[in-house]
């Protein structure tokens, strides 16, 4: 089998430092007090919305060290189909979705169901969690970083 190699564009890390740096102190401070397993549950499912292939390996690795089995990986892509994922994992993969596809907006049920299972902080951080995720995803996608690369 012949692989498909597709050319990175840059190292977004050495060309712009600060930036990257920033973006790693961003996303420390966003993982602060989030369950282990449902952060990477989170960041797989919108590394996969918006096709980033570099997270969707590196947040699958994480996953599987924290715990997560290879069946609720495969079938996180159809979470709303599965009965493998709890309502607090649901509420939160819905609201990852709904602000990754944020021109769609982020309907009042979708938002208050994550609150009725996240509490203030916990639920700011979670909030926070996806919006980095979805930094790393554009910087990636954007950039061509690929797993293997």
């Amino acid at each position: 089998m012949t692989t498909f190699q597709v050319p990175q564009r840059m190292n977004f890390a050495t060309v712009a430092p600060k930036v990257f740096k920033a973006v790693l102190s961003l996303d420390a401070a966003a993982r602060e007090g989030l369950d282990p397993v449902l952060l990477e549950l989170v960041q797989i499912r919108i590394a996969q919305v918006n096709r980033c292939a570099y997270c969707i390996d590196y947040h699958t690795i994480d996953a599987r060290k924290a715990g997560e089995t290879e069946e609720r990986i495969y079938q996180l892509s159809a979470w709303e189909e599965s009965s493998l994922f709890t309502e607090r994992e649901r509420a939160a993969l819905a609201l990852a979705e709904a602000v990754t596809l944020l021109p769609q907006g982020v309907p009042d049920r979708v938002y208050d169901e994550a609150a009725r299972h996240f509490e203030g902080k916990e639920l700011a951080q979670l909030i926070a969690l996806v919006f980095t995720a979805n930094a790393w995803n554009r910087m990636n996608v954007t950039t061509r970083k690929t797993p293997g690369a």
